[in-house]
């Protein structure tokens, strides 16, 4: 797949130029968005994301526009995931629903920002050494291993996350524990002091940055290829702000989403170490020789991808339902 130096900045620049649309259209004045409001703009950023998908198809083949939507799916799921954890902090730090949008979409920016240094960072790994996917198998592993033991606690653990970096920012910064407006820093007595927003802000932006760590091997397990990882982590962030006021009540009832997510990234963990294994240069492994292993396709992936994220959210919805049932 041929990228050129004209492609990467004309998408980045196309990219850089929704979220500012996004901030000027809907996050500059503070307002809690209406449901009507953002199922549209959910759809409308589902939609650019899906046609983006065609124009990979249109201008490098199917192979690779397959390889973004498993890659796009894939990071979508994962960042409902995410959602929850927002939830929780904006719980935390009880910021007013008028200034939430603000707070999500910096640490939406902030996350692309991140996830492009991992994607370069494990661009150049991959390039120079094969091995690499043994290791971004095995922590896909662990970490599916880890999301199955936390099920059901996620707001204990991002509560004490969440009560660490507090105590950390008290520690070296001046906070106060009023808002001003949807002012990150603002002044008491004259002196520059850190409101809660800038917070919550900073607990989002250190929740994305563990969200990386699991994202960007995940999806380099399904593409080789950088513009395709970027372009399917952007295009699955955007739209984020809107589907966390869309979804939000409906998060409490994914209670299966977990056990799926942790099903997928130990999925694409094997598929890894598989690919590892036929790629395979390290000496102590069969001589160093390529080992005669199946690999999974990219069609196949898509279908467990999506098979999984159907079944935990039926089987969650049909869960809740039943308990709720049973209250009433």
């Amino acid at each position: 797949m041929q990228v050129t130096t004209l492609e990467w900045v004309i998408t980045g620049l196309v990219i850089l130029g929704l979220f500012v649309f996004d901030f000027y259209a809907h996050v500059r004045t503070p307002h809690e968005p209406t449901f009507k409001e953002s199922g549209i703009w959910s759809a409308v950023y589902i939609s650019l994301a899906l046609l983006f998908g065609l124009f990979v198809a249109w201008k490098w083949g199917g192979t690779f526009a397959g390889e973004y939507y498993a890659g796009f799916v894939t990071e979508k799921a994962l960042s409902v995931d995410n959602l929850f954890i927002f939830l929780i902090i904006m719980s935390t730090f009880a910021v007013p629903r008028i200034y939430q949008q603000k707070v999500l979409l910096i640490g939406i920016v902030l996350a692309l920002v991140m996830r492009g240094v991992f994607i370069a960072v494990g661009a150049a790994a991959i390039s120079a050494y094969s091995w690499v996917f043994y290791l971004f198998g095995a922590f896909l592993i662990y970490t599916a291993i880890k999301l199955l033991r936390e099920s059901g606690h996620e707001a204990e653990h991002e509560q004490k996350r969440d009560s660490y970096i507090v105590s950390l920012a008290k520690r070296f910064l001046p906070t106060t524990d009023e808002y001003d407006g949807d002012k990150l820093i603002t002044r008491i007595d004259g002196k520059r002091v850190v409101t809660p927003l800038l917070l919550a802000l900073l607990a989002i932006g250190f929740a994305d940055l563990l969200f990386a760590l699991d994202s960007i091997p995940a999806i380099y397990g399904l593409t080789e290829e950088p513009y395709l990882v970027f372009t399917a982590n952007a295009f699955a962030l955007m739209g984020l702000r809107q589907l966390y006021f869309l979804i939000g009540g409906l998060l409490d009832r994914l209670v299966y989403l977990s056990y799926g997510l942790a099903a997928i990234l130990a999925f694409i963990g094997v598929k890894l170490v598989l690919h590892a294994l036929h790629e395979n240069t390290v000496s102590f492994i069969n001589g160093g020789e390529h080992v005669s292993v199946p690999e999974i396709s990219t069609a196949v992936s898509l279908s467990v991808i999506i098979g999984i994220l159907v079944i935990a959210t039926v089987a969650s919805l049909l869960r809740t339902r039943h308990t709720n049932a049973t209250d009433a």
